[in-house]
């Protein structure tokens, strides 16, 4: 899936080993209102598009796996039918990702600050007590990239991931987009989604450090509360990073480069650079300025 400023396409191989391309235009918040372009806006929006696009596209892909036996509709997906009529599909999308963010904050932000509060009585230091709460979080953030990344279909997924990073590597210096030159390049990208989310982790532990450690129902709150403003942040840093070829930059967008290497990224064959090439070529424009990151 590659999404452009103004299309998002998704290319698929299909079992008869042909390629199928899907193109729509891009109609989502940001491309409708100029608030939501916003610095600091733009990465909270992005951030629920992002999960939305990753939903469609997974959802669209699935259609073409040829089930031997033929599932049912379950109880649910009649219900969501009756009630929703021809919006069932997309009112489940929605839903399905909202209760995985949900997971997520349970997960990767409260269950560290109430694991991190057995330690309050023998740490003091405030500073100290969001550190190791921010030491926990990126630490349950490793532990489960890398235990996906050793499932046999994951790691087809994170072949695709990494063939979509090396045919923008391949874009973005100009080079005609082909299997032979796209190969060449590397599979980390520092503009990559893996980045994001760590840097996501560093900017909590700066920012929930200026509330102290105050009592579990305000940290609660605190942490939800706080987490587009978080959001917000991280998504400007990272795009500033992705930006500069500074030796800086490259230090900063290290640590996420790290997590790709170690687990969100696999080198691609030649037929999944293929897929992603057709991907990029049904998002592309003339104007390079529109397509800057």
């Amino acid at each position: 899936m590659m999404k452009g400023p103004k299309d998002i396409a998704i290319a698929v191989r299909k079992p008869d080993n042909e390629i199928e391309l899907k193109k729509e235009a891009l109609n989502t918040l940001s491309t409708k209102y100029k608030f939501f372009r916003l610095p600091f806006v733009r990465g909270v929006v992005g951030l629920v598009e992002a999960l939305v696009i990753g939903v469609q596209s997974l959802m669209y892909s699935a259609e073409f796996y040829e089930e031997d036996v033929e599932v049912q509709p379950g109880k649910i997906d009649a219900f969501f039918e009756k009630i929703f009529k021809d919006k069932a599909e997309s009112i489940a999308m929605y839903i399905s990702v909202f209760i995985s963010m949900l997971i997520a904050v349970g997960v990767f932000m409260l269950a560290p600050t109430f694991i991190t509060n057995l330690a309050k009585k023998s740490i003091e230091s405030t500073l100290l007590l969001n550190l190791i709460e921010g030491l926990i979080r990126l630490s349950m953030f490793l532990i489960y990239v890398v235990a996906i990344s050793k499932m046999k279909d994951i790691q087809r997924v994170f072949q695709y991931h990494g063939a979509e990073h090396k045919t923008i590597h391949c874009y973005e210096h100009e080079e005609e987009l082909t299997v032979e030159n796209v190969r060449k390049y590397p599979i980390l990208h520092p503009r990559c989604g893996t980045s994001f989310l760590f840097m996501v982790m560093i900017i909590s532990i700066l920012v929930f450090s200026f509330f102290g450690w105050p009592n579990p129902l305000m940290r609660f709150v605190l942490r939800i509360v706080m987490l587009p403003v978080i959001a917000g942040i991280s998504y400007e840093i990272n795009r500033i990073i992705g930006r500069s070829g500074s030796s800086l930059a490259y230090i900063l967008s290290y640590p996420g480069l790290f997590i790709q290497k170690i687990a969100t990224t696999r080198e691609p064959d030649d037929s999944q650079i293929e897929v992603a090439i057709e991907a990029l070529k049904g998002v592309l424009v003339n104007d390079k300025e529109a397509d800057r990151w």
